[in-house]
């Protein structure tokens, strides 16, 4: 009798072992991979912090404001490259300037539910005394996603002005990837 439940048992590690090595490893974890987050997924906002604030008083030099993009869907999902960023000006003047991308290269950012990850922007900040015609004055960022063409709208939280260079080839305001 032993030995017959010693063969039965060897005989189910054989077909087990079988039917394992003939299932994709992919599908044998349980887990796709997750794929990218969408508009729909992601609730957006400008990081309001104090360590988060874009030193918009000084002059002198160029500073960051941040946008975070959350995963609310009940999903993993992934964000990867840049957001598009068209921020609208305050003035009848400044129009729509769509930002310039940096130099950065992205990384894929997995986001699971509820997790945040954001992007900086940097700014050029100018003077009150700079002539109309070279500062912006920002009001609304239209934010979108990287790989998507559904945005947020998000008001301009900081006030102050910044150097107008919507026309420059290499301006000093401009976006880093996300996750960067």
């Amino acid at each position: 009798m032993k030995s017959k439940l010693t063969a039965v048992a060897l005989a189910a590690v054989v077909v087990a072992g079988t039917a394992a090595t003939a299932v994709p490893a992919s599908a044998a974890s349980g887990k796709a991979e997750p794929t990218r987050c969408h508009t729909a997924d992601l609730k957006a906002g400008f990081a309001t912090g104090d360590d988060a604030k874009p030193e918009m008083e000084q002059t002198t030099a160029q500073t960051q404001a941040y946008i975070w993009f959350t995963n609310r869907s009940k999903r993993t999902c992934t964000l990867s490259g840049f957001a598009g960023v068209d921020m609208i000006g305050a003035q009848k003047t400044d129009g729509t300037w769509s930002l310039a991308r940096s130099a950065k290269k992205p990384v894929k950012m997995t986001l699971e539910q509820g997790d945040t990850v954001d992007f900086s922007i940097t700014l050029l900040p100018v003077a009150r005394s700079t002539p109309q015609k070279e500062k912006f004055v920002p009001a609304k960022f239209l934010v979108t996603p990287p790989n998507e063409t559904e945005h947020f709208t998000l008001k301009w939280p900081f006030g102050g002005q910044i150097l107008k260079q919507d026309g420059a080839t290499h301006p000093a305001t401009y976006l880093n990837p996300v996750g960067l």
